[in-house]
């Protein structure tokens, strides 16, 4: 029997004709990988910018949101389990076109753009590049909300038709691991982007995880070799979905945003 591997993730699935990958939302039809959820919308709503988050892109600006279903991780604190760790039976979905879409975004009055959030967008990456280029004919800006976990052929392409990214930089490589990501592809994509697209990254300060002192300071310094004027969100984890932490210390993020700020100029804090 024929197998294809999946090369967007760094999961490099291997898939048997008619399987589905780990992230719900590619598959192998016809000996090949393809979008199988292109196209398939489970949520569509106007969010202000800074939901995004994004504090130096168009500040004050709200942009159409919009989602489909499954994800490349599997994070026990997930805020959108509900679709992001979904299939096509088990949420419902409908059909739009990149076309369909653009036209929406376009009757939505005072709408900047395009966001591609919720689940993983990285998964449907070729429905998020045929649709960006539509926008950008119809005078749209667009953004990215991603987990940045993908191979750079994937990036390259995306990067030449996203306005904005807001990457997440969970934490260390042990953490990604425990995650089912690499933390070696986000960087790679961070690295990539920062100098061709507007760029910001969050991490989720969660306790015991990513919260100490030592991995905050290499990621702020990190970020500011690439460019010193880089967004980062630091923001409060709460329990989610099948993780029981209890809530980090609101006093944790203020000390980090001291620890980041000793590198970056740009450190915000969220979910207070």
């Amino acid at each position: 029997m024929s197998e294809a591997i999946c090369t967007v993730c760094g999961r490099n699935c291997h898939l048997q004709e008619g399987q589905t990958g780990f992230c719900q939302g590619r598959g192998c039809r016809n000996g090949q990988v393809v979008c199988l959820n292109y196209g398939r919308l489970t949520s569509l709503a106007m969010d202000p910018i800074e939901k995004k988050p994004l504090a130096g892109f168009h500040p004050g600006s709200w942009i159409l949101s919009v989602g489909s279903y499954g994800c490349s991780f599997a994070c026990s604190f997930c805020q959108n389990y509900s679709i992001s760790r979904a299939d096509e039976h088990s949420v419902p979905w409908r059909q739009a076109s990149p076309a369909e879409l653009v036209q929406t975004a376009r009757q939505q009055a005072g709408n900047l753009g395009i966001a591609f959030t919720y689940n993983e967008p990285l998964i449907s990456w070729e429905y998020v590049r045929d649709t960006a280029v539509l926008a950008h004919q119809a005078g749209l800006l667009t953004v990215m909300v991603s987990n940045g976990c993908a191979e750079l052929p994937v990036i390259e392409q995306l990067a030449a038709c996203i306005d904005a990214w807001n990457i997440d930089y969970k934490g260390d490589a042990a953490f990604y691991r425990e995650l089912g990501g690499r933390e070696d592809l986000v960087r790679q994509s961070i690295a990539y982007l920062i100098p061709r697209n507007h760029v910001e990254v969050t991490t989720l300060i969660i306790p015991g995880k990513n919260d100490s002192d030592a991995f905050i300071d290499q990621e702020a310094r990190w970020l500011a070799s690439l460019d010193p004027e880089t967004h980062l969100h630091l923001s409060r984890y709460f329990p989610r979905y099948h993780c029981t932490i209890p809530a980090t210390p609101p006093a944790t993020l203020y000390r980090l945003r001291e620890v980041a700020g000793k590198y970056l100029k740009h450190v915000h804090l969220g979910n207070l």
